[in-house]
């Protein structure tokens, strides 16, 4: 068990982690949330331990990195070489891991430890710029490959108790997905993206809805406007369910930190605080 450290509430971030590693590699479509990345950081306390939910690992149970020494997966293709030698040699942390599976476990679901499974670039390309010194230990934990959102959601209320120790929680994907457009002159897919996003930031930060309505609402995502045009899977939209879950018993309204463009689609950053 981790030891409490302030009755503080550690943040929860939901963040854009950019098209593979493009963000470390100068591309000038990602200068705007490198900026981001790198500023975010200053606005909240370092924490004692990271805790990233991953748009790129599902399992068929919750898992949770547990190896002292993560070694990088990269998992992205057709990239220079470069790509290929970024290192960040952040430590696992396995009493951490430890107390994410006994807190999920509380909550009546089935979790395992897994002590070989490196840090994928969800996890390092963010934090590669917001912690460039790679000296807070991190782990991961995976999404369910259901990719149902009620059970997400519910994943996130057992871990929050974690709030209290000092653990930053990072949800790290992007609101909006669709891989074709990104690459298309289409300007239609700009508005698409602005209506998901708009609608997005609407249900996570307006101040006038009530939880329960913004749980249902994520619950029911897929009725929003152009939702499953921005997301024909929804694998980098559920960390922030995830995070929704872990923040709403405390601080269910987020604050948008980020809502600008991303190789020209519109997506947001939300943190609980």
């Amino acid at each position: 068990m981790i030891n409490k450290t302030s009755e503080t509430l550690s943040p929860v971030l939901y963040l854009p982690h950019g098209g593979g590693p493009l963000p470390l590699l100068g591309d000038e479509r990602h200068a705007e949330l490198v900026n981001f990345l790198k500023e975010i950081a200053t606005r909240i306390s370092e924490p004692s331990a990271i805790l990233v939910i991953s748009a790129h690992w599902e399992a068929e149970q919750p898992t949770i990195t547990s190896g002292s020494h993560p070694e990088l997966i990269y998992d992205y293709f057709g990239f220079p070489a470069e790509s290929y030698e970024i290192q960040y040699p952040a430590p696992g942390n396995p009493p951490l891991a430890h107390e994410v599976l006994e807190l999920i476990q509380r909550s009546g679901v089935s979790a395992i430890l897994d002590d070989r499974r490196g840090f994928d670039h969800g996890l390092f390309v963010p934090l590669k710029l917001m912690y460039p010194n790679a000296n807070i230990p991190c782990i991961q934990l995976s999404l369910l490959n259901h990719l149902d959102p009620l059970q997400h959601i519910a994943m996130g209320k057992s871990l929050a108790a974690l709030r209290k120790n000092n653990v930053l929680i990072i949800g790290s994907g992007m609101s909006f997905h669709n891989m074709r457009a990104f690459f298309s002159s289409d300007t239609n897919s700009n508005k698409e993206s602005e209506l998901f996003n708009d609608w997005l930031i609407e249900t996570c930060a307006s101040q006038t809805i009530p939880t329960e309505e913004r749980e249902q609402r994520l619950i029911e995502w897929e009725k929003a406007p152009s939702a499953r045009f921005c997301h024909s899977r929804e694998e980098h939209l559920l960390p922030l369910h995830v995070c929704f879950g872990i923040a709403c018993a405390e601080t269910p309204i987020a604050e948008v930190v980020f809502n600008q463009g991303v190789m020209g689609k519109r997506v947001a950053g939300l943190l609980w605080k």
